[in-house]
């Protein structure tokens, strides 16, 4: 079992608002709390999971399927233009 915090929640959400707000890293804000920089990082890093919302939230069941669609047709697209690129170099250099 873990020890208990030596911060109380309010302090670590004030640090976490402080450093969201600064524009300091979170490095030297958290040298300036006196707090370890990594223990600043990971309470940010948790505000920021549990208040944004996930993505593709907003969208509804088709708009999800034409994107997967529409990732799937550039993956392909992007094999086929690096295809392309690469018998272009090799007619290139080819002398004939």
């Amino acid at each position: 079992m873990a020890p208990p915090s030596k911060y109380t929640p309010e302090f670590r959400e004030e640090a976490v608002q402080i450093a969201l707000r600064s524009r300091k890293t979170v490095t030297e804000v958290g040298r300036e709390l006196r707090i370890n920089p990594e223990t600043l990082r990971g309470w940010v890093k948790k505000h920021k999971q549990q208040n944004e919302p996930p993505a593709g939230a907003d969208l509804s069941l088709d708009e999800r399927a034409r994107l997967k669609e529409l990732e799937r047709r550039i993956r392909e697209v992007e094999m086929e233009n690096a295809f392309l690129k690469k018998a272009a170099a090799y007619f290139a250099k080819d002398p004939r």
